[in-house]
């Protein structure tokens, strides 16, 4: 496997050897002093560039990384699909290597990449042949640290989780598991790791990240938090699908009061006595029942 320095001297060489490359600069987790490193890593590149038409028209110009095990074109496949897009902005290359190195690389014309650069606060420019690129400040990853929610954001949290659990328990009790499985993953899910990122929030000033997934949230909530977080995930077996239900539904009010308290915000209750209500009934619920309540 190539080394960091060897991937970097490739980047960079490869840029300063093509006149159409103007400058270059990396964000992502190898552009955050605060990401762990490991072996995984990709290289989020940028190639700041003149134009795009010339590198679209020679699809093997990216062989110079070398040998590909698989590679994606996510911007030509959007426009192929008829999705909009700008060509000739943006155009990205993603790489994975034969021998693990991964390289996710974007054209842009300079004033997409100014935009780009700017609001990304994980940003290091490694090459500007030009003075073309702005000053910027030391790499952080304030940008994706967890926003302190107002009342309206709270509140709307809360009613999406209340609103969407009972389409689980309806799904469980059509027998529609998968059903039930993407409606917890999907729609519930999300709201779940919004109020536990509040919460760690809360213990934190607001001042870290909780990472892709939240995976970095262990660190910040409270004991056992994380291990009852885990337990929401189910396999396909309609008792394990509700034991998750309900495990969601009382972190999820547990992690709710708590951040409540912590903002001076309030919590509707009603509406979550409402929806507990409702999963309590049809989790009893003979199959063949003609009426709900």
């Amino acid at each position: 496997m190539r080394t960091e320095r060897e991937m970097t001297a490739l980047i960079l060489g490869v840029a300063e050897q093509d006149a159409r490359v103007r400058a270059v600069f990396m964000n992502g987790s190898r552009a955050n002093p605060n990401a762990p490193r490991d072996i995984f890593q990709d290289y989020d590149i940028v190639y700041v560039v003149e134009e795009t038409a010339s590198f679209r028209a020679q699809p093997g110009w990216v062989d110079v990384f070398g040998e590909r095990l698989v590679m994606q074109t996510p911007d030509e496949m959007d426009h192929t699909a008829g999705q909009p897009t700008d060509l000739a902005r943006c155009y990205g290359y993603l790489m994975q290597f034969a021998d693990g190195n991964r390289i996710d690389l974007r054209l842009m014309t300079l004033p997409r990449a100014l935009e780009e650069c700017q609001s990304d606060s994980q940003t290091i420019v490694l090459l500007d042949k030009d003075g073309i690129l702005p000053p910027l400040p030391l790499p952080s990853d304030t940008a994706y640290h967890i926003r302190r929610p107002d009342q309206t954001a709270f509140a709307g949290c809360c009613n999406e989780f209340w609103w969407t659990l009972p389409y689980v328990a309806k799904g469980l009790w059509r027998g529609r598991v998968t059903y039930a499985l993407d409606t917890l993953n999907a729609c519930v899910r999300p709201q779940l790791l919004h109020m536990l990122s509040w919460l760690a929030g809360t213990r934190t000033g607001f001042a870290v990240s909780a990472g892709k997934s939240g995976a970095d949230l262990p660190a910040y909530l409270p004991a056992g938090c994380w291990e009852r977080y885990l337990s929401t995930y189910a396999d396909a077996e309609p008792g394990h699908v509700w034991a998750a239900v309900f495990a969601a539904a009382t972190l999820f009010l547990d992690a709710a009061h708590q951040t409540a308290e912590a903002l001076a915000l309030p919590v509707n209750e009603a509406e979550a006595e409402g929806s507990l209500r409702y999963l309590y009934r049809v989790r009893e619920l003979p199959a063949d029942a003609s009426e709900i309540f």
